[in-house]
């Protein structure tokens, strides 16, 4: 099903059996927890055993949209879509496909990203399609908005943590609650360790081809003394000077946002033009540059 995000692998998620396909379809380990898709905050008290203060803030703010909260899991509800965990992630899609559905069945959907484990995300319904042929039933909701996963903030600590940054910023967060919003880094080492949630592994969103990050400097010498003709492509914003020929070059948005919403594509567009190496200009150190410089860290490590 199309979300503003990505598209996701859904099954409902009170269905343990329905669940297990998709992580027999994807080859995702059984104890990574999926995302629960709802209609509206008014089906939380279904999977979350707690909704602190605060969740409940950035839930009327921000959903539908594409936010995930950490919540406690009410025992026994959702145990395959959690993963066994003692900790559930609950978000309200935007896109009016996936509402139109989530209404439809009256329930919640467990629906992680459309795409083998690891892989890069799709965010159109031919992305789909090419990952996993033509066996799935495939919602074509036009291209995703967004482009990237939600934000993920963990609410069961009694402050928010960021664990996933995406297109809502941790400012964006602290101005609805009040609340600083912290990072894993931040946290006691005595702390108990972070929930189990999806896409916050250190590799992930990997293309076949090898990414690399790399500065203005590094991408011009490289691409001066290294043989290019047919193994490199090139995400860039900077202008190359001097560049002739021979690696592709594709042109990165100045706009995080844009940037965001075609990140995916284009790595899936350079896998199909058979590179071996995909060359991205790291993303500015900005806020609002930190989801797509996640995924990029990820599908480079």
């Amino acid at each position: 099903m199309p979300t503003e995000t990505v598209y996701g692998l859904a099954a409902d998620a009170d269905n343990d059996a329905a669940v297990a396909q998709i992580f027999k379809a994807k080859g995702r380990p059984a104890d990574h927890p999926l995302i629960v898709h709802v209609a509206d905050a008014s089906a939380v008290a279904h999977y979350a055993s707690e909704v602190p203060n605060f969740a409940q803030q950035l839930m009327q703010a921000f959903w539908p949209g594409p936010l995930t909260l950490i919540l406690p899991r009410r025992l026994g509800v959702a145990n395959a879509a959690a993963g066994g965990n003692p900790t559930i992630g609950l978000r309200c899609p935007s896109h009016p496909v996936a509402q139109a559905l989530l209404k439809a069945i009256n329930g919640g959907l467990a629906a992680p990203s459309a795409n083998q484990f690891g892989r890069v995300s799709p965010t159109t319904a031919a992305h789909v399609q090419g990952e996993f042929g033509p066996d799935l039933l495939i919602l074509d909701g036009g291209a995703c908005g967004v482009g990237i996963e939600s934000t993920i903030i963990d609410c069961t600590r009694g402050a928010p943590v960021l664990l996933r940054p995406g297109a809502i910023t941790p400012a964006q967060v602290q101005a609805v609650c009040g609340l600083k919003v912290l990072l894993k880094e931040e946290l006691s080492t005595t702390a108990e360790p972070s929930p189990k949630a999806s896409g916050t592994l250190e590799s992930h969103y990997a293309p076949r081809a090898r990414v690399r990050l790399m500065s203005v400097p590094e991408i011009q010498l490289g691409l001066r003394t290294e043989a290019v003709a047919a193994g490199v492509a090139v995400w860039h914003r900077s202008p190359l000077e001097g560049y002739a020929g021979g690696a592709v070059l594709q042109a990165m948005p100045a706009d995080p946002a844009l940037a965001a919403r075609q990140l995916f594509a284009v790595l899936r567009t350079f896998d199909l033009q058979g590179v071996t190496q995909i060359w991205v200009e790291s993303p500015p150190d900005a806020p609002d540059w930190d989801g797509v410089r996640d995924r990029l860290q990820r599908a480079a490590h």
